[in-house]
């Protein structure tokens, strides 16, 4: 799996949830200023809910403008050196003969990529998981939680 190829997919994800709440942040606010939503109470909210609404999704669409420029702006370094596990690194976790590749990004943890027919997660820095990752190379364990406890996981690829 290449990494310029899962960061490309990581911008083009994150650019179609930036149209998706771009328009519907558009739709709120044209629905706030509506007329026919114009107050008939003192009660009528409606209005003030569809301006909250529009404020809180032009909001989100601000924080993923943000995360796709740290994504295009994202160093790739080569970990096939030995080089420990940082940002920009895909990992491949084996356990019990089943593999498992997470892509360790500064932001959008949770976002599962499919490139070339493989899946990849997204995973940060900040969890519980990516705290693990950081600094691992190839051949070491991380221990992650399971239905009985903890489960060994061997770093078998990291690029």
């Amino acid at each position: 799996m290449q990494k310029s190829a899962v960061r490309d997919a990581i911008v083009a994800q994150l650019q179609r949830e930036l149209d998706l709440q771009a328009r519907a942040a558009h739709e709120s606010r044209e629905e706030a200023t509506s007329t026919e939503n114009k107050q008939e109470g003192k009660f009528d909210m409606r209005g003030q809910e569809a301006a909250y609404l529009a404020e809180g999704q032009a909001r989100l669409a601000a924080e993923i403008a943000e995360s796709i420029v740290l994504y295009r702006t994202l160093e790739l370094p080569d970990f096939s050196s030995g080089r420990p596990a940082a940002l920009g690194a895909v990992i491949t976790l084996e356990t019990k003969g089943r593999q498992t590749t997470y892509f360790l990004g500064p932001r959008n943890g949770g976002m599962e990529i499919n490139e070339a027919g493989e899946s990849c997660l997204v995973v940060t820095p900040s969890s519980p998981l990516g705290r693990q990752l950081l600094g691992r190379v190839t051949g070491d364990s991380v221990q992650l939680p399971g239905r009985t406890g903890a489960v060994s996981h061997k770093v078998v690829a990291l690029a």
